[in-house]
């Protein structure tokens, strides 16, 4: 709960919140990130969706690894290569093919630039390929990156919105770098401003009820290889 007290994290939905296994997919500026979207699901979508984040980070340390294993039950991915012992697509293929989801952050790392979101790396493409059935849904988040500026400890209390668009659809013979740019437009079209000025803005934008959520506004690790959080 004391993410949305803090926050007032809320999540709107462009069509109805899918069933089976699905990957989330959004922007990626702050630490509070996977939590905050997390948060905005509904209760029943959170209590099987897990992040995927990095191991050097938050499989170190008794109290990080705890909340990494324990309080999100985060799929830890080694960002280095040399280190690993599995493979990070079956790794989170694994959480597909258990009926659960997984929140990605595809642009590898967090966005510290003045751009407005990063190229896409390729793990969304190879996981999507590697598993048609599940659902994909981009989202957008606005304010993260003055929830929890850089340096801040506790974050700044702030309205936070969570636009979860429609599920992109794969497209017969479509390139690995069509796929991506896809995919980040379709994150870019879900932005306050893009929505706003829309011709045919969703039928359905609603704020979907949350309960019952004990949420840390901890810290995530920039990211490398792997879309890691």
């Amino acid at each position: 709960m004391l993410a949305h007290l803090l926050t007032g994290v809320r999540g709107l939905w462009a069509s109805a919140p899918p069933q089976g296994p699905t990957i989330y997919f959004a922007n990626h500026v702050s630490h509070a990130d996977f939590v905050m979207l997390w948060a905005a699901l509904p209760s029943v979508l959170r209590e099987r969706t897990r992040p995927v984040a990095g191991a050097d980070y938050w499989g170190r340390g008794r109290l990080r690894r705890y909340i990494g294993e324990q309080v999100v039950r985060a799929v830890l991915i080694e960002r280095d290569a040399a280190a690993r012992q599995g493979d990070p697509i079956q790794m989170m293929g694994d959480v597909l093919r258990a009926e659960q989801n997984l929140i990605l952050f595809p642009e590898g790392t967090r966005n510290r630039s003045d751009a407005v979101l990063l190229p896409f790396r390729s793990g969304l493409y190879h996981l999507a390929q590697a598993h048609p059935e599940a659902t994909l849904i981009p989202a957008w988040m606005d304010n993260l990156h003055r929830v929890l500026p850089k340096g801040a400890i506790v974050p700044v209390p702030l309205l936070c919105t969570v636009r979860f668009g429609p599920p992109l659809q794969r497209l017969a013979g479509e390139s690995k770098v069509e796929f991506l740019d896809r995919a980040r437009q379709a994150v870019l079209a879900l932005r306050e401003d893009a929505v706003a000025h829309r011709d045919d803005p969703p039928e359905v934008l609603e704020p979907q009820p949350v309960s019952g959520a004990e949420t840390n506004p901890i810290a995530t690790p920039s990211s490398e290889p792997g879309d890691t959080a």
